[in-house]
């Protein structure tokens, strides 16, 4: 059995549809999420002054459970389409998951 992951990326809104485009593409088996956020750094690079009063960026979250298999080619195909973009991302390990 392969080990399963959480895959988390904070996206800039400007990149929403590329995002989304290039995930239907990788056809992830479980499927994705996606939700607006705000983002909050001490770093003011980038930042509209709107944000730097608010302190919080906007951002589109996307989140998608996936396998080993699927991590490493997820990952390649966003460094590939995304390198330079700013995207945030993170992966988690899934130490438990079912449906109620």
């Amino acid at each position: 059995m392969s080990k399963e992951y959480v895959v988390t990326l904070n996206v800039p809104p400007s990149l929403e549809e590329m995002v989304v485009d290039c995930l239907l593409v990788l056809e992830i088996e479980q499927g994705f999420s996606s939700m607006p956020v705000s983002a909050h750094h001490h770093e003011n690079k980038g930042l509209s002054i709107a944000e730097q009063v608010t302190g919080r960026q906007k951002k589109i979250r996307f989140q998608m459970y996936v396998n080993g298999t699927d991590l490493a080619r997820l990952l390649v195909q966003l460094r590939e389409d995304f390198i330079g973009s700013g995207i945030q991302y993170w992966v988690s390990p899934v130490l438990e998951n079912g449906v109620f």
